[in-house]
C-alpha cells in the first residue's frame, strides 16, 4: 500500500481533511485498509460494526457505522495497535446495540475486551446527557465526572485515553451537523475535559486541533476577530515567514548542513493560542508580536545547538523568551529549544528540536507505537496514578473519601496537567516543572504530599526562605520535614498547584468537621448550662451524637436537637417543672448576623485577630449580653475553646454579598478608570479594594479589582455585561480566606 509507507511523513491536518471528506461506508472502509493492513480480524471488526449499527443514522444523515470506521482510521493515523483498532470500531457497538461486551470477547480476545470495556465505562458526553448551559454547576460536575473517570479507567491502559481522543477528534471534526446550543456544550467539554489531557499525554497534533475546534464554537466572536485578521493579512504573513524560513535554510546551508540533514516546517500559530496570549496580556490581536513560527527540526541533539548558535548569531534574540527543552524535557516527554528573534520589523518564534523529539512532540505516548521505538512505554504512567491522588489517599491522615469530590478532582488535575511552567532542582539534581508562581510548599507537595504535610523549612539556593516564597526558574529548592502534618487552611490563597490545594483543603475539611463537632457540643452546654461531658452522653443516650457538627452551622437541626434534649432530660427530677421556658432558643438579627440563644443578646462585635470577612465560616463567644464573632479557624478562638469560653450559635444572613476578583485591563488615557467605577455604580456593585500593575509592554494598565454582589444580582449577567464593554482578563469567586 502506497500510503502505508508514506503514512508517517503526512500532516495530521492533511489526513484529517481526507477524513472529512468522506461521507460512505465502502470510501471509509478503502481509507481504513490504506493506512492499516486489511487482517482477517480488522474485516471481521468493520463486518461486525457495519452489521450491528445497520439502521442507525448521525445528525448528518450519514450511516452510523462511518463514525467508528473513521475514529479507527484516526487511532491507526496515530499509530495504534490492532486491538486499539479494533476496539474503535467497537466502542459504540456495546453501548447503543445488542452486542455485549462478552461477544466481543469471544470474537476478539481480551486484549479488544478490555479496551471497550474501559470506553464503555467513561461518561459519553452525549448532547442529550449534557447539563444546560445556564447551569454552570451542574455543568462542572458533569465535566469532572467525565474527568475523573477517563484518568481512573486509564491509569490500567493508557491507550484507552489514545482511543477516546480521537473518537471525540471525530465527533468535533462533524459538529456542524448538531444545533448550536449542543454545538457549544460539547465543545466546552471538549475544551475543559479532551483538550488537557491530550496536552498532558504529550499529543499536541491533537491537542491544538480540539483546541481550536472548540473554541470556534465556545467563543465564536474571539474565534472570528482572530480568523478574520488572519485572512485579512495572510498574504504578509505567509511572505513574512518564507522569507524567515528561506533565510534559516541559507544559513544552515552554509554552515555545514546539508540539504537532506533538516528540515523547515513554517505556521501561523493556533488560535487558541493566539486568544490566550491576549488574554493573558490584556491585549488586541493587533498587539500580538509574535504569530509566526517556525520548525528547525535536525538529525542529531548536537545539531540542534549548533543551528541555536547560527540563529542567535544572525538574529537578535529576546534572551525573556529561551527555553531549553531539551535539557530540561517537561513532565510529558516534549523536547524542543524555542527561541525568539527579530527579524527586520517582525517577531518571530524559532524551534528548534530532532526528527524523535519531533515526533513525540506531535504524537506524544502514540509516537512509541506509530514509529515503532525500541524500548516499551508504562502503560500505567506515573503522572495518572498521581492526579488520581493516590499519595493522598493511601495516606495515614487521609480525609474521608467522602468527601473527596469529582469538582475537587477535576481542579487539581487540570492544574497538574498544565503545570508547566517553570523548571526547578532537588539538591541532587532532580527536575520538577512546576506552574509560574508556584512556591516552595508547592515544590514540597510535588515530591510528596507527606513532604508537603510535615514541611518546616525551605531553602533556595541555599538560602533559608519562607515556606511560601515564590520560586523562579531554576531554582535549587530543599525541604526540611518535622515529624507531624503542619499545615494551615490559608496557606490554600498561596500555593498554585493543584496537588497542593487538594490536600491542604481535604486536611481543611477534616478540621472543620472535627471543629463543628466540638463547637456544637460547646454550643449545647451552654445552652443548658452543664458541662461537655454530660452533654456528650445525653447525646449518645438519644443516639444524636454522630451528626453533633450540624449544630455549629444549620439553626433548624439546633433548635431540634435542643427539643430532643429537653425531652430526653425532663426525665430527670433534678431539673424543675420550669425547665422547658427556660431552655427557649429565639433568633436574634444583628446586621449580617443572626444569633440563636436562650440568651438575650444586646451587641455582636468581631475580634481584630482573624477579622472574618462575610461568608466566612464563624463562631461565637458569649460574655454576658456581648458577643464577640471569630473566624472558626482563628487560633485565638481556639485558645478561647480550650479555656472554656462559652459559646453561642452565630452565622450570616442569606443576604450577605459575595466576593469576586476580577483582573481589568484598561488602555491607558485620562478618565478611563473614573467611566469604569461609574459603570460598576450603574450595576449595583460595591468595590471593595483595587490594586494597580502596570504593564510595560503595552499602551495600557492591569488592575487587580475586588468587589462585592448581593445575593439578589445575577453574577453571570454582571460578568457578561462588564466583559461586553471592558476587556476582563479574569473574574472568578474569592472563597473563604481560611480554606
Amino acid at each position: 500500500m502506497e500510503l502505508l509507507k508514506q503514512i508517517n511523513d503526512i500532516h495530521i491536518e492533511d489526513f484529517l481533511e481526507e477524513v472529512v471528506s468522506t461521507r460512505d461506508i465502502d470510501s471509509a472502509k478503502e481509507l481504513l485498509f490504506s493506512i492499516k493492513e486489511p487482517t482477517d480480524m480488522l474485516r471481521k471488526g468493520v463486518e461486525i460494526c457495519v452489521e450491528k449499527h445497520d439502521g442507525q443514522v448521525r445528525k448528518s444523515g450519514e450511516p452510523y457505522s462511518i463514525h467508528p470506521i473513521l475514529v479507527s482510521c484516526i487511532v491507526a493515523f496515530m499509530g495504534g495497535d490492532d486491538d486499539m483498532v479494533i476496539s474503535a470500531l467497537m466502542h459504540d457497538v456495546v453501548e447503543d446495540t445488542d452486542c455485549s461486551l462478552e461477544e466481543v470477547r469471544g470474537v476478539f480476545g481480551d486484549g479488544v475486551a478490555k479496551l471497550v470495556e474501559g470506553l464503555t465505562k467513561i461518561v459519553s458526553i452525549r448532547e442529550d446527557k449534557l447539563a444546560p448551559s445556564s447551569d454552570k454547576s451542574a455543568k462542572l460536575r458533569t465535566s469532572a465526572l467525565t474527568f475523573r473517570r477517563m484518568l481512573l479507567i486509564s491509569i490500567e491502559d493508557v491507550r484507552v485515553l489514545v482511543v477516546k481522543l480521537c473518537d471525540r477528534l471525530h465527533n468535533m471534526l462533524t459538529l456542524d451537523a448538531l444545533r448550536p446550543d449542543k454545538q457549544q456544550r460539547i465543545a466546552e467539554e471538549t475544551l475543559v475535559v479532551y483538550a488537557p489531557i491530550a496536552h498532558r499525554l504529550g499529543i499536541s497534533s491533537i491537542k491544538n486541533l480540539l483546541e481550536d475546534l472548540s473554541f470556534k464554537y465556545v467563543m465564536p466572536k474571539e474565534y472570528e476577530t482572530i480568523d478574520g485578521y488572519i485572512n485579512e493579512h495572510k498574504q504578509q504573513l505567509q511572505m513574512n515567514l518564507n522569507k524567515f524560513s528561506l533565510k534559516i535554510t541559507e544559513l544552515l546551508l552554509t554552515n555545514g548542513f546539508s540539504e537532506n540533514s533538516f528540515d523547515i516546517q513554517k505556521r501561523v500559530k493556533h488560535y487558541y493560542s493566539i486568544y490566550l496570549k491576549m488574554q493573558r496580556k490584556g491585549i488586541s490581536i493587533q498587539e500580538v508580536l509574535d504569530l509566526l513560527a517556525v520548525r528547525v527540526i535536525l538529525k542529531e541533539v548536537k545539531d540542534c545547538y549548533m543551528a541555536l548558535g547560527i540563529i542567535h548569531t544572525n538574529f537578535n534574540p529576546l534572551i525573556s523568551r529561551f527555553k531549553d527543552y531539551i535539557a530540561l524535557p517537561k513532565q510529558n516527554g516534549y523536547q524542543t529549544i524555542h527561541t525568539t528573534v527579530f527579524n527586520e520589523s517582525m517577531i518571530i518564534e524559532a524551534q528548534i528540536r530532532t526528527f524523535d523529539m519531533h515526533n513525540t512532540a506531535e504524537y506524544g505516548v502514540a509516537a512509541h507505537w506509530k514509529y515503532k521505538y525500541s524500548g516499551s512505554i508504562n502503560p500505567r504512567l506515573d503522572w495518572l496514578s498521581d492526579i488520581s491522588m493516590k499519595d493522598i489517599s493511601d495516606s495515614e491522615y487521609a480525609v474521608n473519601d467522602d468527601d473527596e469530590s469529582p469538582e475537587d478532582l477535576y481542579e487539581y488535575a487540570k492544574d497538574s496537567l498544565y503545570a508547566e511552567d517553570i523548571a526547578v532542582y532537588s539538591p541532587k539534581g532532580g527536575i520538577f516543572t512546576l506552574p509560574r508562581g508556584a512556591t516552595a510548599l508547592d515544590y514540597a507537595y510535588e515530591i510528596h504530599s507527606q513532604v508537603g504535610l510535615k514541611a518546616v523549612e525551605a531553602y533556595v539556593n541555599r538560602v533559608k526562605v519562607p515556606l511560601l516564597t515564590e520560586l523562579k526558574n531554576g531554582d535549587i529548592v530543599h525541604i526540611i520535614t518535622g515529624n507531624e502534618p503542619r499545615y494551615r487552611c490559608s496557606w490554600l490563597n498561596s500555593v498554585k498547584t493543584g496537588k497542593a490545594r487538594a490536600t491542604i483543603k481535604g486536611f481543611c475539611k477534616q478540621k472543620l468537621r472535627e471543629l463543628n463537632t466540638e463547637v456544637g457540643i460547646k454550643i449545647l452546654s451552654a445552652i443548658f448550662n452543664v458541662q461537655d461531658i454530660t452533654t456528650l452522653s445525653w447525646l449518645e443516650s438519644e443516639n444524636l451524637h454522630r451528626k453533633i457538627g450540624r449544630v455549629a452551622y444549620d439553626s433548624e437541626y439546633l433548635k431540634d436537637v435542643v427539643n430532643a434534649l429537653k425531652k430526653y432530660i425532663t426525665k430527670d427530677r433534678l431539673f424543675s417543672l420550669n425547665f422547658a421556658d427556660k431552655y427557649v432558643v429565639k433568633k436574634q438579627k444583628f446586621d449580617n448576623l443572626v444569633i440563636y440563644s436562650n440568651h438575650k443578646i444586646n451587641d455582636v462585635e468581631f475580634d481584630y485577630c482573624c477579622n472574618p470577612k462575610r461568608g466566612d465560616d464563624i463562631t461565637g463567644f458569649r460574655n454576658g449580653y456581648s458577643v464577640t464573632a471569630h473566624h472558626k479557624f482563628c487560633e485565638r478562638a481556639a485558645s478561647l475553646m480550650k479555656n472554656g469560653e462559652e459559646m453561642i450559635f452565630v452565622k450570616w444572613t442569606r443576604n450577605a454579598p459575595h466576593r469576586y476578583k476580577m483582573i481589568l485591563n484598561l488602555e491607558n488615557k485620562r478618565g478611563s478608570l473614573a467611566l469604569f467605577l461609574s459603570y460598576l455604580v450603574r450595576l449595583q456593585v460595591d468595590l471593595v479594594a483595587i490594586k494597580l500593575s502596570e504593564n510595560s509592554e503595552t499602551k495600557s494598565d492591569f488592575f487587580e479589582i475586588i468587589i462585592e454582589l448581593n445575593e439578589n444580582l445575577d453574577v453571570g449577567n454582571i460578568k457578561t455585561r462588564l466583559k461586553e464593554r471592558y476587556k476582563i482578563v479574569e473574574f472568578a469567586s474569592l472563597s473563604d480566606a481560611y480554606k
